[in-house]
């Protein structure tokens, strides 16, 4: 090893016992329960099997659904997926491979067998990770490769390190145009833009829902303090409009502090209130969606979607493409840095602040539903990590 990995390494493990009290503590959270032991103490997270395989590794939810169509073009190859967090790794348990935590870095020394091919998703630039596959002898791939307009002068105070990491890549990905310019001023080769790969998921419902006969608004994968701006604008479009409010939080652990503020303006403006899980109806007038996996069916019933994670300039957005596919009116927040290049794509949004939603849901009226026209071709990508995967 270099001096620097050497270097990089110990900080590492100086890093992970300064943090150990606090690891502890996670591990006993619902939404850590089984990242953390999995990732930090090894807890059921046996290395892969010893056959070379096509390995992808992906942070959370949104990139575990992205590898669906790659995997279904795959066909038959044998895959290996890690993930960083537990969302995420539910989903990827959903494919037919072999699913892991990725481990904390002091640990992949040890961890990481030598596969065909990395695959890694968007902005996982993990050093150990990169430089362990890569002395391990597997190739390795960017896929959907991003850096936002926000993070890239950060990325350019550390060009130096990320220059040691991209050197080990074989083929980057891009997103974009403005992606590519990026990473080449990391000192990163070989880039292609081939757009975001989330435009080739298939977007479908799991369950067909009767659509109430009033207009329904849906907010859709809110986080804390979003949901009470929603519910703010929603009273006064209530005053004039017969409309239904369906509210779907992005975090499981937040259903109860959500529906606790419900209830109060529940009580406050006279409203009917109900969890979706006792009552799998949409008869009252405010209704909470206390079920994983629900949202995409949802959205198929929704006159107008309330897109979380861009109220906040913590969040950076979320995937504005399923309720476009079921036709809805896009509202979002003005923060939407980490989807941009995904509502480049989507047509007739209203992209307001958290104080103007209740303008955004009186202006819907006058607007056409949001509608998505392009397209991506995965096929020359499948092509390169076929080749890379057969040493080509």
């Amino acid at each position: 090893m270099s001096p620097f990995t050497i270097l990089y390494y110990f900080l590492s493990v100086a890093l992970y016992l300064v943090a150990l009290p606090f690891l502890i503590i996670l591990s006993f959270k619902s939404k850590y329960k089984q990242s953390v032991p999995s990732r930090f103490f090894l807890f059921h997270n046996l290395r892969f099997d010893l056959k070379e395989a096509i390995w992808f590794h992906v942070c959370s939810l949104g990139e575990a659904r992205a590898l669906k169509p790659l995997l279904e073009l795959l066909g038959k190859e044998e895959v290996k997926i890690t993930t960083i967090t537990q969302t995420g790794n539910t989903e990827a348990k959903k494919y037919d491979a072999q699913v892991r935590y990725l481990p904390y870095e002091i640990f992949l020394p040890f961890w990481v067998r030598k596969e065909k091919v990395l695959v890694v998703l968007e902005a996982e630039f993990w050093y150990m990770l990169f430089h362990v596959a890569f002395a391990r002898g597997t190739k390795i791939i960017l896929l959907n490769a991003r850096i936002s307009e926000r993070s890239a002068k950060k990325y350019l105070q550390f060009a130096w390190f990320y220059e040691k990491i991209l050197s080990k890549v074989e083929i980057i990905f891009v997103q974009s145009e403005a992606d590519k310019n990026r990473f080449l001023a990391l000192g990163a080769k070989n880039i292609k833009v081939v757009g975001n790969i989330k435009l080739a998921a298939k977007i479908e419902k799991t369950k067909e829902y009767l659509k109430p006969k009033v207009e329904v608004i849906v907010a859709g994968s809110t986080h804390e303090g979003e949901e009470k701006s929603v519910l703010l604008a929603f009273r006064e479009y209530k005053k004039i409009h017969d409309a239904k409010l369906i509210i779907v939080p992005r975090h499981p652990e937040r259903f109860q502090s959500v529906y606790a503020l419900m209830q109060s303006y529940a009580k406050q403006n006279s409203w009917n209130i109900s969890l979706f899980s006792q009552t799998q109806s949409f008869e009252s007038d405010i209704i909470l969606v206390d079920k994983m996996g629900e949202l995409n069916n949802i959205y198929a019933i929704s006159d107008i979607a309330i897109l979380g994670g861009a109220f906040k300039e913590d969040v950076g957005g979320h995937n504005p493409l399923e309720p476009a596919h079921f036709e809805c009116k896009i509202i979002t927040g003005k923060h939407f840095f980490h989807q941009k290049e995904l509502f480049k794509y989507v047509h007739h949004v209203q992209y307001v602040e958290a104080d103007e939603i209740h303008k955004a849901l009186m202006e819907c009226k006058n607007l056409p539903s949001s509608c998505v026209e392009e397209k991506i071709d995965l096929d020359a990508v499948v092509e390169i990590i076929l080749r890379c995967s057969k040493g080509k």
